[in-house]
């Protein structure tokens, strides 16, 4: 199992600020949490994936015991 963290926008679609889910690839993970918050779909395309702070894509994989942490676009100045 990985720790996922939601932030901001991520965390308003998911309805929860952490989930645990099944250790897997990028992409496997992103199913996973689509399957498990339906809202999270629009807004997961944008968000960048880190697994324990080193960003992940698509086939990269999410060790067991991951923190995940899915960051949407923040603006700033």
């Amino acid at each position: 199992m990985i720790t996922v963290r939601y932030f901001a926008a991520a965390a308003e679609a998911a309805g929860v600020d952490s989930d645990a889910v099944p250790a897997g690839s990028a992409d496997e993970v992103r199913s996973a949490l689509v399957a498990r918050h339906a809202a999270l779909a629009p807004v997961l395309g944008r968000c960048a994936l880190l697994a324990d702070g080193v960003r992940v894509e698509d086939d990269d994989a999410i060790p067991p015991g991951a923190t995940l942490d899915v960051l949407p676009p923040f603006a700033g100045g």
